[in-house]
């Protein structure tokens, strides 16, 4: 039995903790008054959960106590009215179950994360990223300048629009061709890293420009409303004025004005984003069944002769002085100039654990550049950033979340389908920055890595939080992280280091790198949370866009 001196703590069945004062023997036991014969045959017991004691038959009791007064809040009153035996059953009952309860071994803690409400990639990419983001900015101010213009030809104020609608609708064409060439957008990323990544280009100016070229999808889907509105007005016209028309004229102009119509509701965000493959071959096949019957249409409408209502077979010289020629011809080379590139290549494709493919090609690469692939051609094609140390092969990682990417990792090829003209993207505008901060979350390392394997213009440091680094990506993507100062390359393995704020540690890490911009590849939510943390601590930053 302990010393009574050492007895400092005391805690009940109903988990109530209190200090006991020591004296001699705090478990004497004193005799019942002898005057107390109320019930004969039974005693009275203290219960540590109850402010009263209890009389219970001796029959049914084994415990005989006695309680000394106490200046303690949990004292007992001896003169309180008596209760029922059932009472005193039903207490000693529920302490013996507690007390069960209480000496059960704790249940092993769960591995799993607390459960948090999780937002669909849908709803992020419509909703969460705001009414005034740069891409809507442009996408009104395309729709609105076309707009206007075809409200001034309608009203009369527009003569020339009035007479050339059809001619709009094909400019309008060409400019949301341009703003999807790949050739054409690296000779203008290009540009702009060489015209603005220059010291005395002030910061505003730079993220400016950032945003802009960032967000040109906005003067793509702006533009791709605008054709058709100018398409429906020159159909109108024609229709109104009809004896001057072929029926071949009208009926090509409105078999186009049906394929830019499906073409854009594929495009349309819901569509695109649960449907991706009936977007991007809607949008494929119908693109150039329309552009072959832009060609018809203009050798059409060039040949025809409303006096003699007839078609001309010396249209060689007239169709060559019309501007709709060299424009749909412009639009044309644009179109073909990427499949001219085409190539079936070998590749070695490893996957180190079921969360991500390795894909290695032969040639170098230059930093912030990306690149596509296709099992099919035809039918579809996947964009991924570039690793490469700029010598005799760059890599792609590709993590595990559709079904090509999990065809990787299941099936490795042995051949795959490349466009050789890569393309430009956010990264790439690293190099118009004097310090940059570059955030990614698991296999978005791979449009970053270039940067610390080759010369870069920028100075770079990287925040990279992955789980499982070398289990997942593999032993030379560990190495190529390592090596560097701390305060240039952090990694933050969740599998050992558990999961982290990733906002906050952007944040921080900007602030001590004093980094002039932050760029994030993530998934939507974790691109918008960092995105809008650091641009809440006043850092500029940029991430994926839903039309990245």
């Amino acid at each position: 039995m302990q010393n009574p001196e050492t007895i400092g703590r005391f805690s009940s069945c109903r988990g109530v903790a209190f200090e006991i004062k020591p004296h001699p023997d705090p478990f004497a036991i004193t005799s019942p008054p002898l005057e107390d014969t109320s019930y004969p045959g039974s005693i009275r017991l203290w219960l540590p959960w109850s402010r009263s004691s209890k009389v219970a038959p001796s029959s049914i009791a084994s415990l005989r106590s006695g309680s000394r007064a106490s200046s303690h809040f949990c004292d007992l009153d001896l003169d309180g009215d008596d209760e029922d035996v059932d009472d005193c059953l039903k207490a000693l009952e529920e302490c013996q179950e507690q007390e069960e309860i209480k000496s059960r071994p704790p249940p092993p803690p769960s591995s799993k994360p607390p459960t948090k409400t999780k937002e669909s990639r849908l709803s992020i990419i419509l909703l969460d990223q705001g009414l005034f983001t740069v891409y809507k900015r442009l996408f009104v101010v395309s729709l609105s300048l076309n707009i206007t213009g075809l409200v001034l030809a309608a009203t009369g104020h527009f003569p020339f629009g009035r007479k050339r609608a059809a001619l709009f609708s094909i400019i309008n064409i060409l400019a949301l061709t341009l703003c999807r060439s790949e050739a054409f957008l690296r000779v203008v990323f290009w540009a702009a890293v060489k015209i603005f990544g220059r010291r005395w280009i002030p910061l505003r100016l730079k993220t400016a420009v950032t945003a802009l070229l960032q967000s040109l999808g906005g003067v793509h889907s702006g533009c791709g409303v605008s054709s058709i509105a100018w398409l429906i007005y020159a159909i109108v016209l024609t229709l109104k004025h009809r004896e001057n028309t072929s029926p071949e004229v009208t009926a090509v102009a409105s078999t186009i004005l049906s394929l830019l119509c499906l073409s854009s509701l594929a495009a349309f965000p819901l569509v695109r984003h649960m449907h991706h493959n009936v977007f991007e071959r809607t949008h494929r096949f119908a693109g150039w069944t329309a552009l072959a019957l832009l060609w018809v249409f203009i050798v059409l409408t060039i040949s025809y002769d409303p006096e003699t209502k007839s078609y001309s077979n010396q249209i060689g010289t007239r169709l060559v002085k019309q501007p709709d020629f060299w424009l749909t011809m412009t639009i044309t080379v644009l179109i073909i100039l990427p499949w001219m590139t085409v190539r079936r290549v070998a590749v070695k494709v490893s996957a180190p654990s079921g969360h991500a493919s390795i894909i290695k090609f032969q040639g170098g690469v230059k930093p912030g550049i990306l690149g596509r692939i296709s099992p099919s051609p035809l039918s579809e094609w996947h964009a991924f950033g570039i690793i490469s140390d700029g010598k005799g092969e760059h890599i792609m990682l590709a993590g595990a979340v559709g079904d090509f990417t999990k065809s990787l990792v299941s099936d490795p090829p042995s051949h795959l389908w490349v466009r050789q003209v890569h393309f430009a993207g956010l990264p790439y505008l690293v190099n118009m920055y004097e310090r940059v901060l570059l955030v990614a979350t698991g296999s978005g390392i791979c449009v970053f890595l270039s940067f610390l394997l080759q010369p870069c213009a920028a100075e770079v440091c990287l925040l990279w939080v992955a789980k499982g680094v070398e289990q997942n990506f593999g032993m030379q993507i560990k190495e190529w992280v390592s090596g560097y100062p701390k305060e240039k390359v952090i990694v933050h393995d969740t599998a050992v280091l558990g999961r982290p704020n990733v906002s906050e540690m952007s944040v921080d890490t900007a602030k001590r790198w004093g980094a002039e911009v932050v760029i994030v590849t993530s998934n939507p939510e974790g691109s918008r949370d960092m995105v809008n943390a650091c641009k809440g601590a006043g850092i500029p930053a940029f991430g994926p866009i839903w039309d990245s």
